[in-house]
Formats: C-alpha cells, sequence, structure tokens
C-alpha cells in the first residue's frame, strides 16, 4: 500500500510541477512518521524516501535509536522535526535532526545555537511564519522575518535554510493558496535562494504550485 501510495504522490507532483514549469525531480517529499511503527518507516526508507519527519522529539528518539540498531545504514535517513520545539527539547532534538522546520522566535535559535556550540553542530533550521490569523498556530508574523533572521545570523551555530509555514484547514485545498503565496513573496523579497517547506496531505499540490520544495506528508502515504 505504501509503495501505491507514493507512486501516485509522485504522479500528483508531476502535474502540478508541470502547471509552473517547475523540477519535479527537485521536490523534496518529508515522510511524516508521528505514529507510524518501524516496520512502515522501514518500508518508506527501503523505497529510496529517506527524509523521515517527526513532530515529537521523544518520539524522535525512539525511533532513531531503533532504526540504528536495525539497521546502521540508515544513518542515511535525513531527520527533520516538523513540530512545534521546546526550549526545553533542544538538546535532545539537535542530536538527531538534520533540518529543524519550526524555528519561531529569536529566542528558540539562541538556544538552538546555545546547544549546537556545545556538540560542535552547525544546525540547520528554517523560521517558521505564522501566515494565518489562527491563535493555535506558531511562527514569526510575515512582518517579524526580516528582523528576526537578520538576528539569527549572527549566532554562529545556526544556519537559516528557508521559510515554513502550516496553512489552515480547509475542506477545499485552493483555500491555503493565498497563505502559501504570501510565505513564496517573502521568500522572494528576503532571499530568493532560501527554501520554502510547505504543504502536507490535503494542499501538497497548491504548495508546489505556489514555489514549495519541500513538501510534508502522513496520511497520503500510510493511509
Amino acid at each position: 500500500m505504501i509503495k501505491e501510495n507514493i507512486e501516485r504522490v509522485k504522479e500528483r507532483i508531476v502535474v502540478s510541477c508541470a502547471k509552473v514549469d517547475a523540477d519535479p525531480d527537485k521536490i523534496v517529499i518529508v515522510c511524516v512518521t508521528k505514529g507510524q511503527q518501524l516496520k512502515q518507516i522501514s518500508e518508506v526508507i527501503s523505497l529510496g524516501y529517506k527524509d523521515i519527519g517527526e513532530n515529537r522529539v521523544q518520539e524522535a528518539v525512539i525511533k532513531h535509536k531503533a532504526l540504528l540498531t536495525i539497521d546502521s545504514g540508515l544513518s542515511t535517513i535525513k531527520w527533520h522535526m516538523i513540530g512545534h520545539l521546546q526550549s526545553n527539547k533542544v538538546k535532545e532534538a539537535i542530536k538527531i535532526f538534520d533540518l529543524i522546520h519550526s524555528v519561531d522566535s529569536v529566542g528558540l535559535a539562541e538556544e538552538i545555537n546555545k546547544q549546537a556550540i556545545k556538540i560542535s553542530k552547525i544546525q540547520d533550521v528554517l523560521l517558521e511564519v505564522k501566515t494565518s490569523e489562527e491563535e493555535t498556530k506558531f511562527g514569526f508574523a510575515p512582518e517579524e522575518v526580516k528582523a528576526a533572521s537578520a538576528e539569527i545570523y549572527k549566532l554562529s551555530n545556526v544556519n537559516i535554510k528557508g521559510l515554513m509555514t502550516i496553512a489552515p484547514f480547509a475542506d477545499n485545498a485552493q483555500e491555503a493558496r493565498k497563505y502559501f503565496s504570501l510565505l513564496r513573496r517573502l521568500r522572494d523579497k528576503l532571499n530568493p535562494e532560501w527554501l520554502i517547506s510547505m504543504g502536507m496531505s490535503d494542499d501538497f499540490e497548491v504548495a508546489i504550485e505556489e514555489g514549495a520544495n519541500i513538501i510534508r506528508l502522513g496520511r497520503a502515504i500510510f493511509n
């Protein structure tokens, strides 16, 4: 089932990319493995998809250790922290994650820098942007990103790779377009070379049309 699901996802990516003359091979699929068993994660990895996304540090720690125990070759996995990251979890997070998508304050970036210095690591991050008015969403307001990124650039062991956002849930994926468009325009203004992480199982096609090069898929792969 997972293999068939991924094939369908790939077909949908190709169609979306064709609409905007984008290269489907440059779209990174982060497989969101929240709640998934090691068997399912191993299957995804065996199919060549080694970008693994986790929402919780504790769950990622357990899976990271278990997968390395099964096969040390799985160290080629790239781990993505896609959930809200609390400062008291940073110490453990930076030991595992290659890319943290959810840096939503300068204070969090400073804590990441502090802990990264201790283990001599340059931690790649994305700045989370709150593109909607939803109270449950985290992130910088769009007008805050320029000043925040300037502060974070001063940190020796934090490397900004781009921006991330989460659109509000809607029955019609097209309703997410304005939020994705806002993030792309912000990226283009601040640094056209930055990555854009946006789009999940319900709206990734619209996200790609608006410039996403990282999409985060859970149900589209595992259900």
